[in-house]
């Protein structure tokens, strides 16, 4: 960008005989040192994003620079984003994964540039490492939040040095996260319990009630809580006849939840339903084809994948209940916008909606 034909000291003799701009004329135009100047028009660091901004425009304006470097250099740079998702065999989130890192041309009009790393988030303090790592590294963070004080601490020393964060999918509370993307996870978990009431149906008094068990990934997921919370209550209120054998936790483990699965069909025989709070539900449905009750044994879950697009193709699943992914994503991406603009940081934001699939109504595209 700068010129050639300058001396040591970023001077141009020549143009200064001439009457034409130089360094000099720049610094003092935009209030700067020669040396500032020089950092600015050769593009070295260390100089602030608002100090480039006045030398480029003065530069400009002395015509130095064609206006086509102003305009470059006035433009914002992109926002450094990173999502944090669970690594695993929970084919929804890998999937968003692949989705994100697939859509650099969709994020460009809201000025991101994302990354995305999958951990092993069910240890918080990995976590809450995880997050402060990229505080140097990112404009901004949106991950899957555990429930638990060094990931809120984690959330408010981010905050403090102007980092912000994004939960999705799972939300933590009382921390300065600046928004949540994801479900109303109560009205999940009722939504689950009014399906598999309606598919299990009413037993006449003499017959021993049906029994339902639920899994999950792991209650420290505010959202596995909030969908067992809300499972229970619809069931409590609607069908009380219904025998509720606890619940257990996988881990989105396709193996443990194949495990668990196996262990309730061993010991219940007459189990009537599962609810699969969380993901792998692969290893449920292994379990349900081996012990040959996928027929008789309803099977809801969450989250539409190819996986879960087979299961219910071939029975073994009844209901899946799903959000738009794209939509989640592009959700996080207007948050930090939003924040960079200055504007709420939820402005213009809707919440997402409780999809639910069947076999009947197989949307033709899923994750990718």
């Amino acid at each position: 960008m700068m010129r050639d034909d300058v001396d040591a000291t970023g001077e141009n003799p020549i143009e200064g005989q001439r009457g034409l701009p130089r360094i000099a004329d720049i610094a003092r135009l935009s209030g700067v040192s020669t040396a500032t100047v020089d950092r600015v028009l050769n593009n070295r660091p260390g100089v602030r994003a608002a100090t480039v901004q006045r030398v480029m425009k003065a530069a400009a304006e002395l015509d130095y620079i064609p206006e086509s470097d102003l305009r470059a250099a006035m433009a914002p740079k992109p926002m450094r984003t990173v999502f944090l998702l669970p690594a695993g065999t929970n084919r929804f989130l890998t999937g968003l994964g692949q989705l994100i890192r697939a859509s650099e041309a969709a994020l460009a009009p809201y000025g991101l540039k994302a990354q995305v790393e999958f951990i092993n988030s069910f240890n918080p303090e990995l976590l809450a490492r995880s997050l402060l790592q990229h505080w140097r590294k990112v404009d901004g963070i949106a991950f899957m939040a555990l429930e638990h004080p060094a990931v809120r601490e984690a959330v408010n020393e981010l905050a403090e040095r102007n980092v912000p964060t994004v939960t999705l999918i799972s939300d933590v509370l009382n921390c300065r996260r600046v928004a949540y993307i994801g479900l109303d996870n109560r009205a999940a978990g009722r939504t689950a319990g009014h399906l598999i009431a309606r598919f299990v149906g009413r037993r006449p008094a003499k017959v021993a009630p049906a029994k339902v068990a639920m899994i999950a990934g792991s209650l420290s997921y505010r959202a596995h809580e909030e969908r067992e919370f809300g499972f229970l209550a619809y069931l409590g209120e609607a069908a009380p006849d219904m025998e509720v054998l606890g619940l257990r936790e996988a881990h989105d483990d396709e193996g443990e939840s194949y495990r668990q699965a196996r262990t309730l069909l061993s010991h219940h025989p007459d189990l009537a339903a599962i609810y699969n709070i969380g993901g792998a539900p692969g290893g449920v449905a292994r379990a349900l084809r081996e012990a040959r009750r996928e027929r008789d044994v309803v099977f809801v879950g969450h989250g539409l994948t190819p996986e879960t697009r087979g299961m219910l193709i071939d029975g073994t699943m009844d209901a899946v209940l799903t959000q738009d992914p794209r939509g989640a994503m592009l959700s996080c991406a207007t948050v930090f916008a939003n924040l960079r603009a200055g504007r709420e940081a939820t402005h213009g934001i809707e919440a997402p909606r409780i999809d639910i699939v069947f076999r009947e109504n197989l949307p033709q595209g899923t994750l990718p």
